[in-house]
This record gives C-alpha cells, sequence and structure tokens, in this order.
C-alpha cells in the first residue's frame, strides 16, 4: 500500500535519481571547465599518477552527467561518475573522512558520498522508462 493519491513508479523514482545526482553534478563540472582542472595534478601527483588525468574531471563531470540526465548509457556514465567520485575522495578528500563538519554538522564528505552512493544506486537500476531513447538497452 502506498501515499494515498500518490501513483507508485519506480520509474519516476528513477528520473529523479537521474535529475538529482546528473543535475548537480554538472554544476561540478561546468565550474571546472570555467576554472580548469589544473589543481588536480597535484593530488595526482602524490600517488604517483599522471597529471593529464585531471581531464578525465571532464568526462566524469560534464559528459556523464549529461548522459544520466538524458537516460543515454545510464549505467555507464554512472559507473565513471562513481569512479570519479571515490578518487575525489581518496586523493583530496582523505582528511575529511572521519570528520563532523563544524557548520550544520554532517559528515566531511557527505556531498561526494551522496554523489558516488546515488551514482553506484543508478548503475544497478538504469534510466528507467523516461528517457530520451526508445528502444530499452542493456546500458541505460
Amino acid at each position: 500500500m502506498g501515499i494515498p493519491f500518490v501513483p507508485r513508479s519506480d520509474d519516476i523514482g528513477k528520473l529523479l535519481l537521474r535529475l538529482a545526482i546528473g543535475g548537480t553534478l554538472l554544476f561540478h563540472g561546468v565550474f571546472k571547465i570555467q576554472q580548469g582542472v589544473a589543481w588536480i595534478a597535484g593530488p595526482l601527483g602524490e600517488f604517483g599518477l599522471p597529471g593529464f588525468l585531471a581531464y578525465g574531471t571532464y568526462l566524469a563531470e560534464v559528459v556523464a552527467p549529461i548522459l544520466i540526465l538524458l537516460g543515454i548509457w545510464t549505467r555507464p556514465a554512472a559507473l565513471v561518475v562513481a569512479f570519479d567520485l571515490f578518487m575525489a575522495i581518496v586523493l583530496v578528500l582523505r582528511p575529511q573522512l572521519f570528520t563532523v563538519k563544524e557548520m550544520g554538522g554532517g559528515w566531511g564528505v557527505e556531498l561526494e558520498a551522496l554523489f558516488l552512493l546515488g551514482a553506484l544506486a543508478l548503475v544497478f537500476l538504469g534510466a528507467g522508462k523516461y528517457r530520451l531513447t526508445r528502444a530499452e538497452s542493456a546500458l541505460d
């Protein structure tokens, strides 16, 4: 039994999750387009990784969110986002992993964790029926 007057729809839930993850992460990607990603080379270098990998951020925070929003190749795009957020936590936010924010409380990496777990949910759920493509694909 559901809430009266609210139809049960897994597809609407998937759409809302896609809008939340893809829509909000895209703002981070636009910021990186405007400000650049050169700063990411430092944390990558600390782990012995080449600086050019910083450009993968554009794929993970611009291209992948757009695909998620449109419901195209949702599962692989969400996997890219999940990997990006995992790496952000490991490379940059590790010191905040076991902290509580002073302003308003909350976990030190709560936003990144929400993106990561939301993206993983999309990997398993897929796009749902409200997507740009008509034919269902294993990638959507």
